[in-house]
């Protein structure tokens, strides 16, 4: 990217601006409100045919915004926050626009090099106040907020680990029954596709629980999905 000036912007030109978000009508409306407060805001399409990570970060790369608001979602493209530090990289400063209220994800954006995030239910004025502060070179986050992220995000990632020992523990026969429920079969479904009694599904699935130190099925459920826990084939 080239060097910038104290104001933000190259040579005396306006800030650039990069809004990375897969809902257009969004994005636009977020854009129109900064192209209206003097910025140079390119928001980038990410419907077209065969559209990538790799497309997304090359077109936001060539945009050289110098603030970059990005999505975590963006749907099929991937997930966001693998554009976080290339994009760092590159020079840009990104602040996370998300939906999310998973403070964990929060932290890892930060851990990613994001400098701000902010929940898309923040008032336009606060997104614009954010804008401001990029251009003066001012801080965005305090050292106690961004602590707290990151220290929720390396909590996350300790539990998904351990999720995922936890798993391993499993029986074959025992991952063939919770992919099952991750698929929302319940245990007679299971019985008859197996040609077992449902006493020993049942007897299955509390082994489950006990290995994975969980109280119910609905629990199981999400801590495989939490620990993107993919079965093994049978």
């Amino acid at each position: 990217m080239p060097a910038l000036t104290a104001t933000g912007g190259t040579r005396g030109q306006p800030m650039r601006i990069t809004i990375i978000d897969r809902h257009a009508l969004l994005a636009n409306c977020v854009a129109l409100v900064l192209e209206g407060e003097g910025y140079v805001v390119t928001s980038l399409p990410l419907d077209r045919p065969h559209t990538s990570l790799a497309t997304v970060l090359g077109a936001a790369l060539d945009s050289a915004g110098r603030l970059v608001l990005l999505e975590h979602d963006l749907g099929t493209t991937d997930n966001g926050l693998r554009l976080i530090a290339p994009l760092t990289a590159a020079g840009g400063i990104v602040v996370l626009l998300t939906d999310s209220v998973d403070q964990a994800q929060w932290g890892e954006a930060v851990r990613c090099g994001a400098q701000e995030v902010l929940h898309k239910s923040c008032s336009l004025d606060q997104l614009v106040h954010t804008v401001h502060r990029v251009r003066e070179g001012r801080p965005l986050m305090n050292r106690e907020r961004r602590t707290l992220l990151i220290e929720a995000s390396v909590a996350d990632q300790h539990e998904v680990r351990a999720i995922r020992l936890r798993l391993e523990r499993l029986t074959p026969r025992e991952t063939q029954v919770l992919a099952a429920l991750m698929n929302g079969e319940v245990v007679h479904e299971i019985a008859r596709t197996a040609v077992v009694s449902e006493a020993t599904v049942r007897s299955q699935v509390k082994s489950i629980l006990c290995k994975l130190e969980l109280r119910s099925q609905i629990a199981a459920v999400g801590a495989a999905y939490r620990a993107a826990w993919d079965p093994p084939a049978a």
